[in-house]
């Protein structure tokens, strides 16, 4: 498995970046997972967008589906020239009325996703779980062989996530709150929480995403060290990960 950085940022991106939005690929498949403001400019630095495969949401909220509906009209205007021609499938759970927003024509269709369901591509196998968030999100796991990889999305303090996350090669856990922020906003982590949730799943690494726009982000590395002796590192544009 390789996992790219396309975007990292919580609520909107910061000039020339983008919000959630990672690329899983292996073995010939490309996967997005979320798609959120900057996202669909920056993954065609790293693939064309002939080659997707596939988009998993997490959830709903415009910092992690803000370029989907412009990714439909990119399928539109490549199928319409022949450029492609299989459709998008698009994944996410349909419990809100946007799910039905994911199928366009017979460009791009919707696909659910629940916690009882696994999704495979290839030798690729998705699981998923609830989270503690304001609308419903899911975080998701993903193994190949022996290696899993595990992407939080948003989450408040979920002991789930903790056994969802048990041994894992890689986390990539929201830490939107510094630790004197705790309780302020619900539905997200502090990055000690994260740290915690690292250390308690026995994680073998750690990266830190869905990054304020506030403070120096290097105390919330500090903050999730405290917990999490492992190597540990926040999310940044173009940093790639093998499994």
């Amino acid at each position: 498995m390789k996992i790219t950085t396309i975007g990292y940022w919580g609520a909107y991106p910061e000039a020339n970046e983008a919000t959630s939005g990672y690329l899983l690929q292996s073995d010939g498949k490309n996967i997005l997972i979320d798609c959120g403001s900057g996202v669909l400019s920056n993954l065609q630095n790293y693939i064309d967008l002939v080659a997707l495969d596939a988009v998993i949401l997490s959830h709903y909220h415009g910092d992690h589906m803000a370029d989907i509906y412009s990714l439909q009209y990119a399928m539109r205007v490549l199928i319409d020239l022949k450029k492609r021609e299989k459709p998008l499938y698009i994944y996410g759970h349909n419990q809100d009325e946007k799910f039905e927003t994911l199928n366009y024509h017979h460009y791009t269709v919707a696909c659910s996703i629940d916690e009882n369901n696994l999704i495979k591509f290839g030798d690729l196998t998705f699981t998923f779980i609830k989270n503690i968030h304001q609308d419903l999100c899911f975080a998701m796991r993903i193994e190949k062989e022996d290696k899993a990889f595990v992407y939080t999305a948003d989450t408040g303090w979920n002991e789930a996530l903790i056994n969802f996350s048990k041994g894992a090669d890689l986390l990539i856990c929201e830490a939107s709150l510094y630790n004197e922020n705790y309780g302020v906003v619900s539905g997200h982590l502090t990055a000690g929480e994260a740290g915690r949730i690292g250390k308690m799943a026995k994680v073998k690494h750690l990266v830190l995403s869905h990054l304020p726009h506030f403070g120096n982000h290097q105390q919330l590395l500090k903050e999730a060290k405290e917990h999490f002796k492992e190597e540990v590192e926040l999310a940044r544009k173009s940093k790639t990960w093998r499994l």
